[in-house]
């Protein structure tokens, strides 16, 4: 629910008396909706962006590339003046600040933060892992998470406000894959820095969080980190799997947003796939219609 709040503030005058004003803001399940989503050009990010613009938030889109592509600007011709996209390399510091400070000067403050950007390796044994994808997965996934976060909880502890959220995946669980363990390493050490990481912000008005989105197609899930088919997907198993566990990355986004709209507990974890829905798809499987992959 949307909500229009008048609120009043004092401003002096040059003669020096108090003059009552009123600024007018909007407010979203009480919180403030100026939202930053790294990697969010594509996938779970993008369409978490488009759920937050659709229900009136400010959104900062985010990603490696130079501007957004034609297809993602036309989605997006509906919400002018609600969105801006940054260039950010999350592996460079100085690229999140300035993802934080060109936010925070477009829309007064930054309310949510999420750590969404992220990569994977192609899908081979750790030891025949290419250095250069392995340095990538952990300056992703791990150090442009860490990074993004002290940015967003530096400052939000300025403002005396905001949340700030990671994506989980496999390995945060301790689940273990063969040929996805450095990813999976990765996303276990995310859960650990964020739990510990919403510890350290206990008292200071800032929440930290994750979300757990389960499986979902994605590029991440189809291509390889070249552009390639990823070899997962000629393995029947893993199909069938897939098709009983995953979804759209529309139908995560639409769990997740309001959750986090109206969340206000500190170290919380906002979960689409939990235990009991995964174990009631396995038995419901027969009687489901239509396959992903």
């Amino acid at each position: 629910m949307e909500v229009e709040l008048r609120i009043r503030y004092w401003s002096l005058s040059e003669g020096g008396n108090g003059v009552t004003n009123f600024k007018t803001e909007r407010r979203i399940g009480g919180h403030m909706k100026n939202i930053v989503i790294t990697g969010s050009t594509r996938g779970i990010g993008y369409q978490m962006a488009l759920e937050f613009l659709k229900v009136g938030c400010n959104v900062t889109l985010s990603g490696r590339g130079e501007a957004l592509k034609e297809e993602v600007l036309e989605a997006l011709n509906a919400y002018q003046g609600k969105y801006i996209f940054i260039s950010c390399n999350v592996q460079k510091k100085e690229d999140l600040q300035n993802l934080w400070d060109v936010s925070a000067r477009k829309w007064g403050s930054v309310d949510i933060w999420i750590n969404n950007a992220g990569q994977n390796t192609p899908h081979v044994f750790s030891w025949e892992t290419d250095e250069s994808y392995t340095e990538r997965i952990i300056e992703t996934n791990l150090t442009g998470m860490i990074y993004g976060s002290q940015v967003a909880a530096r400052e939000m502890i300025g403002q005396g406000h905001g949340s700030i959220y990671s994506m989980e995946g496999l390995g945060s669980n301790n689940m273990i894959q063969e040929k996805t363990i450095l990813y999976g390493t990765t996303k276990h050490a995310l859960t650990y820095f964020m739990k510990g990481l919403a510890k350290e912000l206990e008292g200071t008005g800032v929440l930290a969080g994750r979300l757990s989105p389960g499986m979902m197609l994605t590029d991440f899930i189809t291509r390889m980190p070249d552009g390639g088919t990823a070899e997962l997907m000629a393995n029947e198993k893993f199909r069938r799997i897939f098709n009983i566990l995953a979804d759209e990355p529309e139908t995560v986004a639409k769990f997740f947003v309001p959750r986090m709209l109206k969340n206000s507990r500190n170290n919380v974890q906002i979960a689409w796939l939990t235990r009991r829905k995964a174990a009631w798809r396995f038995m419901t499987a027969p009687l489901r219609k239509g396959r992903l992959v």
